[in-house]
């Protein structure tokens, strides 16, 4: 899941940047609020990355991706790209766990075949 969930929040990493490019241009607001707030998604997407593993990350992402959404009242392109990249989170979070499960599966019955004493090749 980490893998999954990491590239998602990569892609986020770039589309931010780039939408408060658009963002100076199309809004009242300042450069200086703009970035601050930009930036600062910016840096809580690679900490998300970072504590992927770890309890409450998942839950953190989806603020995430609610705050991407509703940058859409700044940029308006941003409320379909928001969903767009809601779409691929709870993929990479439904489908990172299906693939998490058959690894630990594979791997439990690997350790079971080595516990048995089966090697899983050609009798000697």
């Amino acid at each position: 899941m980490r893998t999954l969930c990491a590239s998602t929040l990569v892609g986020e990493i770039i589309v931010i940047g780039l939408t408060g490019l658009v963002a100076m241009r199309q809004s009242d607001l300042s450069d200086g609020t703009i970035w601050g707030v930009s930036g600062a998604a910016m840096v809580l997407c690679v900490l998300v990355c970072g504590m992927l593993g770890r309890p409450g990350a998942v839950e953190v992402g989806w603020g995430l991706q609610a705050a991407l959404i509703a940058s859409g009242f700044v940029v308006p392109s941003m409320f379909f790209l928001g969903a767009v990249f809601a779409a691929l989170w709870w993929a990479s979070v439904h489908y990172g766990r299906i693939v998490d499960a058959a690894k630990a599966a594979r791997r439990a019955a690997a350790e079971g075949a080595e516990a048995a004493g089966e090697t899983g090749g050609a009798p000697a």
